[in-house]
């Protein structure tokens, strides 16, 4: 996934009201929205280098939206704007190897009354719910680790998965880890047990995980290596 145009490169100077980020530029503070709900833990030492795309929209209220930040010189990305537009293209170009025999890709399916899942792929024969999470947090020994906050939606969706798998779909959860320095993946239970919890059931019930890393720069962001699980 390119993006519209090259990124600007600043400094981070603090996070805030979630959404909120200061970045020096040009010896200028600017402020830029930041595409990210989560703790973003481990990501937001003041004086990382950042990279942000400009937006020449004259309705919006910030021009500016952080796109990347570096952390031990190594990318990462954080708008989770981007997760479904880079698995869509990974779809679309069959680089997700356990999903090339879905032929039929459709975004953000209704499910129940309270749920619609990132995508329906299907062919002639099976139809298949994938919902996609997006992941920036790494901890010890380059493990890449969900969530970095307690996640009751994130539980949620496990659950529905759940019951798409016993209504005879099949049913998929990927993590799209938007960095490439992780050697394994695995779920964060000290920091959400409960999501552990169901992620273990959602397993045990037949809903299969995947999990890749990204290569990104300051023009596009691909979807590089599918990487373990470790429990």
């Amino acid at each position: 996934m390119k993006f519209n145009k090259k990124l600007l490169q600043g400094t981070l100077i603090k996070r805030y009201k979630r959404f909120f980020v200061d970045i020096e530029y040009k010896n200028k503070i600017i402020t830029a929205h930041c595409p990210n709900s989560g703790s973003m833990m481990g990501l937001l030492k003041k004086g990382n280098n950042v990279w942000f795309s400009e937006s020449k929209d004259p309705k919006r209220k910030l021009k500016y939206t952080l796109q990347i930040i570096e952390v031990n010189k190594k990318p990462v990305g954080i708008n989770t704007h981007l997760t479904n537009k880079i698995v869509l293209e990974s779809l679309r170009n069959k680089k997700i190897k356990n999903l090339i025999k879905f032929t039929n890709i459709k975004p953000e399916v209704k499910f129940s009354e309270s749920t619609r899942f990132d995508f329906l792929i299907s062919n002639d024969n099976e139809k298949c719910f994938l919902e996609v999470k997006n992941v920036t947090l790494l901890r010890e020994d380059n493990i890449a680790e969900f969530p970095d906050a307690i996640t009751s939606r994130g539980t949620k969706h496990l659950r529905e998965l759940i019951n798409a798998k016993k209504k005879g779909y099949e049913s998929y959860i990927l993590y799209l880890i938007q960095r490439v320095d992780c050697k394994f993946f695995k779920i964060a239970k000290d920091i959400d047990e409960e999501y552990k919890n169901t992620f273990d059931e959602a397993l045990n019930s037949g809903v299969k995980m995947l999990c890749y890393d990204c290569k990104l720069n300051n023009e596009e962001i691909i979807i590089n290596n599918q990487i373990k699980y470790e429990k």
